[in-house]
């Protein structure tokens, strides 16, 4: 049984690579980036500039977890591991918050 993939993937221009967006395209995933000054403007819609946008929010609360709360990244094999070192993450947030 295989597990499927999809959606939007949001990154910043270090990102920005014709055959990556074209691997996770084929895998079922839409990379979007922002654009480089030197790049034709992408047509984005609405939903898309602004969770663009809301990316920066994301990676400070990352940063937090990691550097403040002290978790470490760590190489998951499987979702439920991945999923219980959030969980435990963002209890660890909550309690000394």
């Amino acid at each position: 049984m295989t597990k499927e993939i999809f959606g939007k993937m949001f990154g910043d221009k270090g990102y920005i690579n014709k055959v990556l967006a074209d691997l996770l395209f084929d895998d079922g995933l839409q990379l979007i980036t922002a654009v480089r000054r030197n790049m034709k403007e992408k047509a984005l819609s609405n939903e898309e500039k602004l969770l663009l946008r809301k990316r920066s929010v994301i990676e400070t609360v990352n940063d937090v977890l990691k550097n403040i709360y002290q978790v470490e990244h760590t190489r998951h094999r499987s979702i439920a591991d991945f999923i219980l070192n959030i969980m435990g993450a963002i209890c660890s947030l909550l309690f000394f918050s």
